[in-house]
C-alpha cells in the first residue's frame, strides 16, 4: 500500500487522493507566446527519479498540495501547502514547512 503524507491529515492511503500532475510555473497570459502555452499545457518532463507534483486529497481534507515523489520507487519525500508551491516552482531552493514522509508530522502548519 502506498501512503501519501498529507500536510493536513498525515499519512493516508493513496486511494484517497487524486494526482493532479507535475508542478510547473504558469506563463504570463499577457506576454506568453503560443509555443510557451503549448509547453505549459502539453509538455511534461516525466523523469525516472525525483519530481514535484500537485495532489488533491479528495477523500479527506479536500486540499491541494505539492509533493516531492520519486517516480521509480513511489517514495514520497515531503509535501508542501499551496502557498509554498509558487516559491518552489519559481526556483527557490528553501521549501519551508511541510510533512516529512519519514515521520508524517507537519513542521509548520499553515504554510509557514
Amino acid at each position: 500500500m502506498i501512503l501519501v503524507p498529507c500536510p493536513h491529515c498525515g499519512p493516508r492511503n493513496v486511494a484517497e487522493f487524486r494526482h493532479v500532475g507535475e508542478a510547473i510555473a504558469r506563463p504570463d497570459p499577457a506576454s506568453a507566446t503560443p509555443a510557451q502555452w503549448r509547453g505549459y499545457l502539453y509538455l511534461r518532463r516525466n523523469p525516472a527519479g525525483p519530481t514535484t507534483e500537485m495532489w488533491y486529497h479528495r477523500a479527506g481534507c479536500r486540499a491541494y498540495f505539492a509533493a516531492e515523489r520519486h517516480t521509480v520507487t513511489n517514495e514520497f519525500r515531503r509535501t508542501w501547502l499551496p502557498g509554498e508551491v509558487a516559491d518552489l516552482v519559481g526556483g527557490v531552493t528553501e521549501m519551508g514547512a511541510g510533512v516529512d514522509a519519514s515521520d508524517g508530522q507537519g513542521s509548520g502548519g499553515e504554510g509557514t
